[in-house]
């Protein structure tokens, strides 16, 4: 035999898992609420996929071994350089909290990038951790080998500071010519430029005729006075 539930009934069952649903979102909201003013510190996890049809798995599982409570998941197509959840992690976590990741490179782009992003985090007492490399800046070989990345990237800029400074010397022996081109001044430009010092017109007349941008203008009224300084100099 088929029972027929009322319309009202559905109506107020409908009504009373709506609310056991909002109960249940404040209460959970309540309880992380209350565990982080308690202090109770959590292990967070992050990890990056650099494409949206990358499957993060391996890298949970490996977090996930660790202890690892809140994950946070990044997935980027290759041309987007936004890190929404990396930031969204960073507002997260919290003083005495630790951050596991599985590699240096799924938490950061660059050795630069990754420097800043360990002192922010040690700044707020928090640790990290990334298994792949063995670091982990609660313990002593941990903060060491943060030392000697941090020198080593000191190391590879001046390298690169020092072999542009060397290659524009070669090129500067060579010929070639650096900076901005020397501006072009004809003499259609100095007849307008004197009629403009004579005050016979204003100096939007004179771009205007010359057909010039106001900023090319006075590049050139610049290169003039100081062409000029030099010669009576």
């Amino acid at each position: 035999m088929k029972i027929s539930i009322p319309k009202p009934l559905i109506y107020n069952l409908g009504m009373l898992q709506a609310l056991h649903i909002r109960f249940e979102t404040s209460y959970n909201d309540h309880i992380q609420t209350y565990i982080r003013k308690e202090g109770i510190v959590i292990k967070i996890g992050y990890c990056r996929v650099s494409s949206l049809s990358q499957n993060p798995a391996r890298q949970i599982k490996a977090l996930e071994e660790q202890g690892v409570e809140k994950c946070f998941i990044e997935k980027l197509s290759g041309k987007d350089k936004n890190r929404p959840k990396l930031q969204e992690m960073m507002n997260f976590i919290r003083e005495g909290d630790t951050l596991v990741v599985e590699s240096i490179s799924r938490l950061a782009r660059n050795t630069k990038d990754f420097l800043e992003i360990v002192n922010d985090l040690t700044d707020r007492g928090v640790e990290v951790v990334s298994l792949k490399e063995s670091i982990d800046t609660s313990t002593p070989q941990g903060k060491f080998i943060c030392t000697i990345f941090g020198a080593l990237y000191e190391l590879e800029r001046e390298s690169i500071k020092q072999r542009q400074m060397e290659g524009i010397t070669i090129a500067k022996e060579k010929g070639v010519a650096f900076g901005r081109p020397p501006i072009q001044i004809d003499d259609n430009f100095m007849r307008e430029y004197k009629r403009w010092k004579e005050r016979k017109q204003t100096a939007v007349q004179t771009y205007k005729k010359l057909n010039i941008s106001r900023t090319s203008f006075y590049r050139k009224v610049q290169q003039i006075e100081r062409d000029k300084d030099v010669v009576e100099s």
